[in-house]
């Protein structure tokens, strides 16, 4: 791939997703794209160039984008994450929103579906204490292909064995041929919609929790800070936001702080001393009885 390609299709990838791409990356460009440039029947990566740099098929630029932003998951991925939401997070907003009796959460780049699946299975788990509760999950991402694949909600059995204990596998999922299939109450859990971070996330209301995990790495610093201040507009000041273990507030924005002893864990930054989960009452009986 000449300089000049990778320079033009490194800056539609920025453009249009946020995706940050070094020249050390220009294999991923090949290896994403040269599926693409032969489903198009096109002569390799220079003729796929060449027609995205016409501008008039939008499609292509889109198809491009979608290629660079898709990224594996799998079920329960750094299993941490979880337990807190689980033995901590579902604590703290029982209390927290009783008079509610309402909770949102979104997923952002939930991909193939694996991590609002997994929240839905913890949160099933959880019904009696949730009875009579309305409990949304959002997901979303910029891949329509992807968010078609989570929809469905089939997997393999390589994905089903990636982090899926075996008593969800059992009681969440029927064989369908050689793949699974995910049962219609988690299903019936979750919302999946298309969303471009880069744009207003106004539309999508606001949160009690976000999941953001393993997004923000492929940023650069400044749509990083733009991307916290938008998920911070959505979010009660008792809000709490899950990033990716690579990943952190600091330097970057002050709308979040870090939890302490919750690795992962951000809280809204204005937070007062009622709003704070470090030192509510369910959350430190929730660490005593861990």
């Amino acid at each position: 791939m000449s300089p000049e390609d990778f320079g033009f299709l490194s800056s539609l990838v920025k453009r249009e997703s946020g995706l940050v791409l070094t020249e050390d990356k220009s294999y991923l460009l090949e290896s994403r794209l040269m599926p693409l440039a032969r489903k198009r029947n096109l002569n390799g990566l220079e003729e796929l160039v060449g027609i995205a740099q016409k501008g008039s098929d939008t499609t292509l630029t889109k198809d491009i984008t979608e290629a660079m932003t898709t990224n594996e998951s799998f079920f329960f991925r750094d299993i941490k994450p979880f337990d807190i939401f689980r033995e901590a997070a579902m604590p703290f907003f029982l209390d927290r929103r009783k008079s509610q009796r309402s909770l949102r959460i979104w997923c952002a780049a939930a991909s193939s579906g694996q991590e609002p699946y997994s929240l839905a299975m913890i949160l099933n788990e959880m019904a009696s204490m949730f009875s009579g509760w309305k409990t949304d999950i959002i997901g979303t991402d910029i891949s329509t292909e992807i968010l078609d694949k989570a929809s469905k909600g089939i997997y393999s059995q390589f994905e089903v064995q990636r982090g899926l204990p075996v008593q969800f596998l059992i009681k969440y999922f029927e064989k369908n041929g050689e793949n699974w299939q995910i049962s219609d109450v988690l299903k019936k859990m979750i919302q999946y919609k298309e969303f471009n971070l880069l744009d207003s996330l106004q539309p999508l209301g606001n949160f009690d929790i976000v999941f953001c995990r393993n997004v923000l790495i492929y940023f650069d610093q400044e749509t990083k800070a733009k991307v916290l201040e938008q998920i911070c507009n959505l979010m009660p000041d008792d809000g709490l936001l899950f990033l990716g273990g690579a990943e952190t507030v600091l330097g970057i924005s002050e709308k979040f702080k870090p939890v302490p002893n919750f690795r992962g864990l951000y809280q809204v930054a204005n937070a007062n001393e009622q709003d704070s989960f470090e030192k509510h009452p369910a959350v430190i009986e929730s660490n005593q009885a861990g």
